[in-house]
């Protein structure tokens, strides 16, 4: 069993280092961003600058034989390496590239170990705010400053549905989560980049709910993984709309269906309101 709590000491020096590097790069001490697009998302150098650092100074303390790696990156070769470990290492070095070529600010950084497919450690940075975000499996959530004072976090309490807010997307919208967001119980939305800037608006008591829908491709491991154990620790609950629990490293990358964040008040209750509210869309299109 790795020590967690030396492990947490490293992740969350990893994640201050590499949330440096994308401040160079967002603030233009690199001029050259060099974007791509990969099956039509953007991918820069900031990206792949983030990704040898994160990998390079985690195997570097850690080695490659009981960990395998994920990362948005690299995970079609580390897939191959490690199809069987106990371990592995779910990275997203920069979520919100969209947000950070249009410099809302809105953009994050993802840490998650998993142990059999679900996360025991996780660290969130969202370099624009000088926060981090940890928490371990049974420790609670804490927000982390500069000078690496913490604070505990919890998510809020509200007393009527009506008073949730969901925390949406920009970018990823098409017609069908529209219609879903319509006919929630809730009506009071916050637009918000990065799933990890999202989560943390929920940890933070700004956002109580966050709703993911898969349609022609699906939210991502490296997406979900570290702020779901961000946002459990703080109380919350994150699931599939059916209440079965995410399942990570399985050998499919995807995050198939509806998902939802919450602060856990009518985590249930929006649950069932989602699936039947979707299956209505479907009559109404069929």
């Amino acid at each position: 069993m790795p020590d967690l709590k030396e492990i947490l000491k490293l992740t969350r020096s990893v994640g201050w280092g590499a949330a440096d590097i994308l401040r160079t790069y967002y603030n233009g001490t690199h001029k050259n961003l060099d974007v791509q697009y990969k099956d039509s998302d953007p991918v820069t150098a900031a990206d792949l600058a983030v990704n040898r650092f994160i990998l390079e100074k985690l195997q570097a303390a850690l080695g490659n034989e009981d960990f395998a790696y994920i990362s948005e990156e690299t995970y079609k070769e580390e897939q191959t390496k490690h199809p069987t470990s106990q371990w592995s290492w779910i990275i997203d070095p920069l979520d919100g590239t969209r947000d950070f070529i249009q410099k809302t600010g809105e953009y994050a950084i993802h840490l998650a170990l998993v142990r059999e497919h679900r996360p025991v450690l996780a660290v969130v940075v969202v370099p624009e705010q000088e926060k981090l975000y940890y928490a371990t499996k049974g420790g609670g959530t804490f927000v982390e400053i500069r000078d690496r004072q913490t604070t505990p976090l919890k998510v809020s309490l509200r007393e009527r549905i009506e008073d949730l807010t969901l925390v949406v997307s920009r970018s990823h919208r098409n017609d069908r989560l529209e219609y879903l967001l319509q006919h929630l119980p809730c009506q009071n939305q916050k637009a918000v980049g990065s799933v990890g800037c999202k989560i943390s608006t929920i940890v933070e008591q700004q956002a109580d709910i966050y709703i993911s829908l898969s349609g022609k491709s699906a939210p991502k491991d490296w997406d979900m993984a570290a702020p779901e154990l961000i946002l459990t620790e703080a109380g919350g609950q994150f699931t599939h709309f059916d209440g079965r629990p995410l399942q990570y490293n399985t050998g499919d990358i995807n995050q198939w269906g509806g998902l939802l964040a919450s602060n856990s008040q009518f985590h249930e209750i929006l649950c069932r309101e989602g699936e039947k509210i979707l299956a209505e869309w479907e009559k109404i299109k069929s």
